[in-house]
């Protein structure tokens, strides 16, 4: 990775990594006229560590085409504090987070999660 590099986090338990998948699930940027949720942040189990990506990195990971900026990386720390302050995970060099403002993400309640399409930019695991 050139660029941006991985956000290494880690998990109190092995069964902590689903909780946070399900979590970031809900966690992007909303179209609210179609309510669409796209999912900024992804959970990534990469040689025994674990890291919080932005999806864009993922795509960099494949060799894909990306346009990755510094505003992606500061929404996914911004992601990754959130989940550090609800205790979902730690993360490993928090002093040097850059974050942006809570207004420029949406956060589904479990609740309000049928209520919207769920719309990952990059699936883990499945084959394109």
């Amino acid at each position: 990775m050139e660029k941006y590099d991985l956000l290494e986090i880690t998990l109190k338990q092995p069964d902590d990594f689903l909780k946070v998948r399900e979590t970031l699930s809900r966690i992007g940027i909303a179209s609210k006229q179609e309510k669409k949720l796209y999912q900024t942040a992804h959970i990534l189990h990469k040689q025994g560590k674990y890291y919080l990506v932005h999806f864009k990195q993922l795509f960099e990971l494949d060799n894909k085409p990306t346009s990755i900026a510094e505003d992606d990386i500061k929404r996914r720390n911004t992601i990754a504090k959130l989940l550090n302050d609800w205790g979902l995970l730690e993360i490993v060099n928090k002093d040097e987070l850059v974050t942006c403002s809570l207004n420029t993400i949406k956060i589904l309640s479990f609740q309000e999660k049928s209520d919207w399409e769920l719309c990952p930019k990059y699936n883990l695991g499945k084959s394109s």
